[in-house]
């Protein structure tokens, strides 16, 4: 009997490299860094305030930190709670269904409570330009693997 993980496995994926480092101009290093650091901050507190996403945010961190740090982007790709939707998404696109859930919710009631509150009809209207597409993208995306890919 082979012990062996299967090529894409759960195992298998956080022992795969984190993605490759892109250079970045010196001088914006810690832009960058800043940057990861706090959508890093923002993805934690996604997990425990509803409506706020957490994939999103760590995966801009991962983004920043890739030209900003080598060990805070090995840190993020193997964290086992933030580690495996970040691999899905680098690997398959994949944007899991709650997190799908969550990111369209917080979008429209953006929408919502700005129409609520604005002095005029422009200013939600114009947001719900930007958002809509967003949200159509991100329903879009994959929520699971392929088919043919074994990940449990």
């Amino acid at each position: 009997m082979n012990n062996a993980s299967p090529p894409d496995s759960p195992a298998r994926t956080s022992a795969l490299p984190p993605p490759p480092a892109t250079a970045a101009l010196t001088w914006l290093s810690p832009v960058y860094g800043g940057l990861g650091l706090v959508c890093t901050a923002l993805g934690i507190i996604g997990l425990f305030v509803p409506g706020l996403p957490t994939t999103v945010f760590l995966i801009v961190a991962l983004w920043a930190f890739s030209r900003s740090s080598d060990r805070l982007t090995a840190w993020l790709w193997r964290h086992p709670r933030f580690g495996p939707p970040l691999r899905m998404w680098h690997q398959y696109r994949v944007i899991a269904p709650k997190a799908k859930l969550s990111a369209v919710t917080v979008m429209a009631l953006s929408v919502f409570v700005l129409a609520l509150t604005a002095p005029s009809w422009q200013e939600p209207a114009f947001v719900a330009l930007i958002v809509v597409p967003v949200a159509v993208w991100i329903c879009t995306r994959r929520s699971r693997p392929p088919p043919d890919v074994e990940v449990g």
